[in-house]
């Protein structure tokens, strides 16, 4: 496992934060740690403490899913479906109402 940074654990931190069934996004991430929001979805994808730390739960501002652990939104899909979130397939994206 590679050496953790600093600014992943705090990513990391907020991350663990967000209540089941519930989501956030890169960008209001990004807001909090004055950073982009690719940074942030750098940082997530390089977590080594999935479920744990639920990054399935963060998405992009247009409630689309966003990458999930190599680009797999149905995975990601699946699990926020299982949490009771509503998800909606509309012109070949996924996305959370």
């Amino acid at each position: 496992m590679s050496r953790i940074t600093i600014f992943q654990k705090k990513v990391y931190s907020i991350v663990k934060k967000i209540p089941k069934g519930k989501t956030t996004t890169y960008k209001a991430i990004a807001e909090q740690l004055k950073t982009s929001p690719r940074a942030i979805g750098q940082a997530l994808k390089r977590n080594p403490f999935a479920p744990k730390v639920p990054c399935h739960r963060v998405i992009n501002s247009d409630k689309s899913l966003g990458g999930y652990a190599g680009k797999n939104y149905k995975s990601k899909a699946k699990l926020l479906k299982k949490e009771g979130l509503k998800i909606i397939h509309k012109k070949g994206e996924i996305f959370v109402r």
